[in-house]
């Protein structure tokens, strides 16, 4: 992979997938902007797995734009040219219609996509410009099968990842002629902290039933997926979703 002394920012890399991608980015020889909202102490576990050197942590809440804009000017400070984003930061709530007053239910929407498609967008529209002086780069966008199928539990999640998946065909669309591409990647259940808990319960093993492989996937090789993208050579996928959920779920 071309992937050597390239500049990579990725959101929510202290844990999960961003964690992941983080670690097999580094490997393949990248210098890699880690960004995390509170938790420092694993933003910084996780600078100090990653191979090579050059490495950068960056905190900000995506939620409020200020923070954001500081943090942009950091990175730009730092960093002359950034050649891949990776935005995997998300959150994911349940707040099933039928259990949850209207407050919460609308609470829960805010929350989601503040950070889902609000936070993603902004990242997108500062490294996107960046990337547009620079006349090259790739955008890659962590999206979800439940942007498909739906998800019951949380429509807001299901909601804010098809949204994810349209930011990421229309900016493709828009910065091609800039040189620029953008990808969305579609998991399905991830083995990462954040699920965990779900998957020690029976409705782990009803998780694992929905691949013929009997399992759900792990941050790795949605990493490795990431990587490939991230690759130069991989440029003219630009505008593709790529699904990887083990046969889960199936899209015509």
């Amino acid at each position: 992979m071309k992937l050597k002394n390239q500049t990579i920012f990725i959101s929510g890399a202290s844990r999960g997938i961003g964690r992941a991608c983080a670690i097999a980015l580094a490997k393949e020889g990248a210098r890699i902007g880690v960004h995390y909202h509170k938790n420092i102490d694993a933003a910084r576990e996780t600078l100090s797995v990653l191979a090579g050197d050059g490495h950068k942590v960056f905190q900000a809440d995506l939620r409020q734009e200020a923070e954001v804009e500081t943090m942009i000017k950091q990175v730009f400070s730092e960093w002359e040219t950034i050649d891949v984003l990776v935005n995997s930061a998300g959150i994911y709530t349940e707040h099933p219609i039928e259990k949850v007053e209207a407050r919460e239910w609308m609470t829960q929407w805010k929350n989601i996509l503040s950070v889902n498609v609000l936070g993603m967008a902004h990242l997108c529209y500062h490294f996107g410009r960046k990337m547009m002086k620079q006349h090259s780069g790739r955008i890659i966008n962590i999206g979800s099968r439940g942007a498909f199928r739906g998800e019951a539990e949380s429509p807001a999640y299901g909601a804010s990842k098809a949204a994810v998946h349209a930011l990421s065909q229309s900016l493709a669309k828009k910065l091609g002629q800039y040189g620029i591409s953008v990808t969305a990647v579609a998991p399905g259940f991830v083995e990462t902290d954040m699920g965990a808990d779900v998957l020690e319960t029976e409705r782990g093993d009803a998780l694992r039933a929905e691949s013929p492989f009997g399992r759900v996937a792990q941050p790795d090789e949605v990493a490795h997926l990431v990587a490939f993208l991230a690759d130069t050579q991989s440029g003219f996928l630009s505008g593709g979703i790529v699904d990887i959920n083990g046969a889960s779920y199936l899209r015509m």
